[in-house]
């Protein structure tokens, strides 16, 4: 199992669509065996569907994400754990003990609102 969550100091960042990295951790066993960090090479929103679909991930968490994104990793067959606040490494091994603490119901609700440094206001940042 691949597990990518969206990152940016070592936190779960908070705006799936304006992700730079994702730290991809490779799952055997319940354990992580490998982790890594990789860039989006500037795609973004729909685009980073299709990017953690060509890098075999199966589990994405992240922070807030808007409709479309939701449903293009839908349709990649990317299961979504959105919401997720925190250490990156520490909620990755929540969701591997079945302890995760996200909001299914958490989207970016200013999607295609000006996006000041703070990222999208109360919900994703």
């Amino acid at each position: 199992m691949r597990i990518a969550v969206t990152y940016e100091n070592g936190q779960v960042f908070q705006h799936f669509g304006h992700s730079e990295q994702f730290k991809v951790y490779d799952v055997e066993d319940g354990k992580v065996v490998k982790s890594e960090v990789i860039g989006t090479n500037g795609q973004g929103h729909g685009a980073l569907a299709g990017f953690l679909l060509q890098g075999n991930v199966d589990v994405l968490i992240c922070g807030g994400i808007g409709g479309g994104a939701r449903n293009a990793l839908a349709e990649a067959g990317i299961d979504l754990f959105p919401g997720a606040q925190g250490n990156a490494d520490a909620q990755v091994e929540a969701y591997l003990a079945g302890e995760l603490n996200y909001d299914p119901d958490t989207v970016c609700s200013h999607h295609g609102h000006h996006h000041g440094e703070g990222g999208c206001g109360h919900h994703c940042g």
